[in-house]
């Protein structure tokens, strides 16, 4: 499009940003820069979402859809109770397939992901980079002192409410449904969020993601949809089960005395049996035995590994989200040991 940038930068908020920037670049030089590069490249890009709408220059199929959006944005306020705020009120083309890519790193013989420590934040399980090829470099910076890498191109991230989060094209490859539950999923980012625990922070945003996208379709009656929505959360589960079950295998083989080369044999039997096990799932997906390691496992449960203790806490709230959010930043509120051996109680009723 050919206007000017609508969203502008306070020249004093330029200048704090340029504060904290410079601190950040005492801390992790490089890490931060292209941190801060990439945060201001999506603010560059940003445009009010209603002035996209009514360009006449917008495709009309992407006018539709940012439509829609729009008023899934108003629905997670007004009837889900996520925050009320600027974020995801303008959209950003940054012309490229993802906004970052996550690195995961994993010992050769651990379950348990590698973590980096940031402000704010706290330390996460992952470690994210806004060009790919800064990602690979990384990665086999991380491959070369003998972990299990994972790389994964990531469509959405959130600031936590920080700042404005726009909608990116990023995000528009997925069908609606999809679309509308990682609106969803990102602004429960910004509800609720626990320094130090990836594993609780994105199970949490997936369950709102999930309850919240069957209460969406069901406003608008859009059984049909809904349908299909569930069939796939269907495959994602039975899916799920076989991962955590290749999951107590490979803790097994880990926890075993044995050489090295006897544990590298059975985890990559392991690993090969799992890859045959999710290929003859009927979900379409083709999996490569070769791409499954340590690290992949890890992202994997990070985002789902908990969901099942909070579809029990949903439940048990009759489905109401004040006794969800409630429920959920109690268990947010207990040390790290407490919540997760609470989250596998939940998880196990």
């Amino acid at each position: 499009m050919n206007r000017r940038n609508a969203i502008r930068i306070a020249p004093l908020r330029l200048a704090l940003l340029a504060a904290a920037a410079a601190a950040l670049l005492s801390v992790q030089g490089c890490y931060y820069l292209q941190a801060a590069r990439g945060q201001f490249e999506i603010w560059h890009k940003s445009e009010p979402l209603d002035e996209v709408i009514a360009d006449p220059g917008t495709d009309a199929v992407l006018a539709a859809r940012l439509s829609m959006l729009a008023a899934a944005r108003d629905f997670a306020s007004e009837d889900l109770g996520l925050p009320d705020n600027g974020s995801y009120r303008a959209y950003a083309d940054l012309g490229r397939p993802y906004v970052v890519w996550n690195v995961f790193a994993a010992p050769e013989f651990s379950l348990t992901p590698e973590t980096w420590c940031y402000l704010v934040v706290g330390c996460l399980a992952y470690r994210g980079y806004f060009r790919e090829q800064a990602a690979r470099a990384f990665a086999a910076r991380l491959h070369s002192d003998g972990l299990d890498v994972h790389l994964s191109g990531i469509a959405a991230y959130s600031t936590l409410g920080k700042f404005s989060d726009p909608l990116l094209n990023t995000m528009l490859a997925r069908d609606d449904p999809d679309l509308v539950a990682l609106l969803f999923h990102e602004l429960a980012h910004q509800r609720l969020f626990v320094k130090d625990d990836t594993a609780f922070n994105e199970a949490f945003a997936s369950a709102v993601a999930e309850f919240g996208l069957r209460q969406w379709l069901t406003a608008r009656g859009e059984g049909g949809s809904m349908q299909g929505w569930l069939a796939r959360q269907a495959a994602v589960r039975a899916r799920m089960a076989l991962i955590e079950r290749a999951r107590a295998d490979l803790a097994a083989i880990y926890a075993k005395a044995l050489p090295d080369e006897e544990k590298r044999r059975q985890k990559a039997l392991a690993f090969s049996r799992l890859a045959a096990e999710l290929n003859g799932a009927s979900d379409g997906a083709t999996w490569s035995a070769a791409a499954l390691n340590n690290a992949w496992m890890a992202s994997v449960s990070l985002y789902r590994g908990n969901l099942p203790a909070f579809r029990r806490v949903f439940a048990d709230c009759e489905q109401r989200w004040s006794c969800f959010y409630a429920q959920a930043e109690a268990l947010a509120a207990l040390p790290a040991a407490e919540r997760s051996n609470a989250l596998a109680v939940l998880a196990g009723d």
